[in-house]
């Protein structure tokens, strides 16, 4: 569903990425682990076309994206869940999902987001802004999931938030991909919740994939090596 290539990406003079390849399937979560500045945000700017590639290629179901507007890439089945949720605070929670219904048919929210997030439901005339970390975390999602995307990208999910959230985002992540059988990848530095999540696991380290393991047969006490500083 989503293939990587040889991916190369540079901020300047100075290369960030150095050559990544990786295929994530359809009905399969990938987390992607590293410690900060290892360059997973890097990553999914560029295969969401916030960053340019310097080379290498990028496919959605089958189609080129690699040098598509990060709009065309929406498009062709890609949603992204930036770091810090970039939610909008004055609006409320129903505003805020029906951003991501802005080109299609119906504005309606579909039953089923509300049933994978029941907080949202209950606060829904709430502003975004009110909302806590981990509701905030839940709200971005429910907004990229309405765009119907083959590929859900997620950054740091986890991020600042606490852990029986962190709960109800994996179940609800996992509840998603059953449903729906899309392609998931997560940029994650909590080992717990890749492990509840991810059914392949890689590492990045400054700016190569480094190590690839299935769920099954992670070595738990060697990626937590790449993790720790």
């Amino acid at each position: 569903m989503l293939q990587v290539k040889d991916l190369y990406v540079a901020y300047g003079q100075s290369e960030a990425l150095h050559g990544i390849s990786f295929v994530a399937n359809k009905n399969e979560t990938v987390a992607i682990m590293g410690r900060n500045g290892m360059g997973k945000t890097t990553l999914f700017k560029s295969l969401m076309g916030v960053l340019p590639t310097k080379s290498g290629q990028i496919t959605v179901a089958g189609h080129e994206v690699s040098k598509a507007e990060s709009f065309q890439r929406v498009a062709s089945g890609i949603a992204y869940v930036p770091q810090g949720r970039m939610i909008f605070p004055t609006l409320t929670v129903e505003e805020n999902i029906q951003t991501g219904l802005e080109n299609a048919k119906h504005k309606r929210i579909p039953d089923e987001i509300y049933a994978l997030f029941p907080v949202l439901f209950d606060m829904k005339h709430r502003k975004g802004g009110n909302l806590s970390g981990g509701q905030q975390q839940q709200l971005a999602i429910a907004r990229a999931l309405v765009t119907n995307p083959k590929v859900l990208l997620l950054d740091e999910p986890t991020e600042g938030i606490q852990p029986s959230i962190i709960k109800d985002i994996a179940k609800a992540l996992n509840e998603i991909r059953k449903l729906r059988e899309i392609t998931i990848v997560v940029s994650e530095q909590v080992l717990s919740f890749a492990m509840d999540v991810a059914d392949r696991l890689f590492v990045i380290e400054g700016g190569r994939l480094v190590h690839e393991t299935r769920r099954a047969d992670t070595d738990i006490a060697h990626i937590k090596q790449y993790l720790s500083v």
